[in-house]
């Protein structure tokens, strides 16, 4: 493993746990103390963590935003079961909205060779270029600011875009699912454009790894209630599944394992 993947995975422990231990991540990764004291050295000199004894705390607040990068080493395997799922919902010839962020990219990813001759609006660089040469598809960029690190548009040129389509489906990444604060997200701006990307759409499909599940964010960018569908690699006891199902929502749960295979369809999918 390469120092950068490992420093990712770190930073996500740091976020997912509050604090990490020098010595349990040394045994966890097969090297020495001294270089997870570097990595560490190196997340810190980034802002992203707080040297203590013997290890390291999160320095940043809930409502901060960990790097695209350690968003995308986490549960990666996990993510593209969820794409593929998601994308077996799409019909051919959908005009699609793609939002940012890392799991909506493997979306992007999962729907090449699909042969969907999909209309896709979306946000996010990563995604356009990734379905630039698909055959049959057309993309379409929003305008808008581009936020550095996670490659996609922001600002009120965004959300004019979404105003002037008529689209069927939304794939909407977020960062927060919670039965009563609902789809939540850490970023003011980027939430705006995820509320006027969910007012173009006929319908929602969530796309959220069990981590984003019972989650609350800065921003709630709609209840829980106007999402069509969640794809996600949570068990469908979660008590977030247990009452999306109560809103009429369909739960799709896939299948952690190499497989990907999704669950039964039925209402805990």
């Amino acid at each position: 493993m390469s120092a950068k993947t490992r420093r990712a995975q770190i930073e996500q422990r740091v976020l997912d746990e509050g604090e990490i231990e020098y010595a349990a991540l040394a045994q966890e990764y097969g090297v020495s103390e001294m270089t997870i004291r570097r990595d560490v050295d190196a997340l810190e000199a980034s802002g992203l963590v707080r040297r203590v004894t013997g290890g390291a705390i999160a320095a940043y607040r809930k409502a901060e935003e960990p790097s695209f990068e350690s968003r995308a080493m986490r549960s990666a395997t996990e993510k593209m079961h969820i794409a593929q799922a998601a994308v077996d919902l799409l019909e051919p010839g959908e005009t699609v909205i793609l939002d940012s962020g890392s799991t909506v990219l493997a979306v992007a990813r999962a729907i090449r060779g699909r042969g969907l001759g999909l209309t896709i609006v979306t946000p996010s660089l990563l995604a356009a270029i990734e379905l630039a040469d698909e055959p049959d598809t057309t993309v379409i960029v929003t305008g808008g600011n581009l936020r550095p690190g996670e490659l996609s548009l922001i600002g009120f040129e965004t959300e004019s875009v979404y105003q002037i389509y008529n689209c069927d489906t939304y794939i909407m990444g977020i960062a927060g699912v919670d039965p009563v604060r609902g789809l939540t997200d850490y970023h003011r701006v980027e939430g705006s454009a995820k509320r006027a990307a969910a007012a173009a759409a006929d319908r929602i499909i969530v796309v959220a790894d069990e981590s984003k599940l019972g989650r609350v964010q800065l921003l709630t960018v709609a209840p829980l209630s106007a999402a069509g569908h969640i794809v996600t690699d949570s068990p469908p006891d979660h008590p977030t599944l247990t009452a999306a199902r109560g809103l009429g929502v369909d739960v799709i749960c896939v299948d952690r394992s190499e497989s990907g295979a999704t669950a039964e369809a039925g209402e805990s999918r």
